[in-house]
């Protein structure tokens, strides 16, 4: 069941504070990958007999790093992708005989820029749960400007992420010097209660697209000091790839509820269908159509992708849902 509204929204919210677990925030590009989020939750719920396990399932629009919704299909036009995604998880998620109906859909819109991504977080607002309203680019002063307007515009609708500053992402920067000694646990507060944003997107030392899990220098102690100030878990992580198994294992303690991901799931999934691929090279040459119809690529994509997010669930407590 596809959730939108605020209220229920909210209550999703509370279900995931209450059980001390974390709320993760798969992102996708494709329609494969859509549906084995849906799968991952599923076999959560069916593993620990969980009623309507929630799940959040994120696009970008034109987000100049990664467009998810350009790719979604073959036109690159992010409106149109965006819209078929939504379309598709409808079906999936909304059709009383899908195996998928019992699972709680919150659909999120990442990374959405105030210009470029306008459509998305206006008219686009009628199928989320919650967007990310992205002015990191601008300078701060800005930054507040666009983002308390915003809240006061749709934070009746919908949830709101705000950013305050710019996050690291792999090789477009270097990544910046953090000193876990300055006042940013001070300015995350002062910006939360301006803007009144429902979470914050902080910078705690990860790296967006990483390549590598387990080397980024994750700063505990920034989200603990976050939380302690707001009296709230309103925190939220980007760059989750980079972290190892045990740092993911903790991230409820340290005052963060809502942990996206993509790259990493993205990244295995398609290296092990391109593995089960090449295993059937023998089929392929003799030219056995099961074994070269792009189906059977897409099947072991979303396997091993659902296998991944369900790893991911059991690391952020999902067996404590109530």
């Amino acid at each position: 069941m596809i959730i939108t509204r605020r209220k229920h929204s909210l209550e999703v919210i509370e279900r995931i504070k209450s059980s001390n677990t974390s709320l993760p925030i798969f992102c996708t590009g494709s329609h494969w990958n859509t549906e084995a989020i849906l799968l991952a939750a599923k076999n959560i719920g069916n593993k620990y007999q969980i009623r309507n396990v929630p799940v959040a399932v994120a696009m970008t629009f034109n987000y100049k790093h990664m467009p998810q919704a350009k790719r979604i299909t073959s036109t690159n036009d992010a409106r149109l992708g965006f819209l078929s995604n939504i379309r598709h998880l409808q079906v999936l998620a909304d059709d009383p005989g899908s195996p998928y109906y019992g699972v709680h859909v919150l659909p999120h819109l990442d990374h959405a820029d105030p210009v470029r991504d306008k459509w998305a977080l206006t008219e686009g607002t009628e199928f989320l749960a919650s967007v990310m309203f992205d002015s990191q680019k601008y300078p701060p002063k800005k930054n507040l400007e666009l983002t308390t307007e915003y809240v006061k515009n749709y934070g009746k609708k919908i949830l709101i992420e705000g950013i305050m500053d710019e996050l690291s992402v792999f090789q477009v920067r270097e990544k910046h010097a953090l000193d876990v000694a300055d006042d940013y646990p001070e300015r995350a507060y002062d910006y939360v209660k301006k803007t009144k944003v429902d979470f914050l997107v902080a910078d705690l030392g990860t790296e967006q697209q990483s390549q590598s899990v387990g080397k980024s220098v994750y700063l505990k102690e920034r989200a603990l000091n976050i939380q302690k100030l707001l009296n709230d878990r309103k925190l939220v992580l980007h760059g989750t790839s980079c972290l190892s198994d045990e740092e993911i294992g903790t991230l409820a303690d340290d005052g963060i509820l809502r942990v996206n991901m993509w790259t990493r799931i993205a990244r295995e999934a398609g290296l092990y269908a391109i593995n089960q691929l090449r295993s059937r090279e023998d089929k392929i040459k003799i030219n056995d159509f099961n074994s070269i119809e792009s189906y059977r690529y897409l099947m072991d994509s979303i396997e091993k992708a659902a296998s991944i997010m369900e790893g991911i669930m059991e690391l952020l407590g999902y067996r404590n849902l109530n």
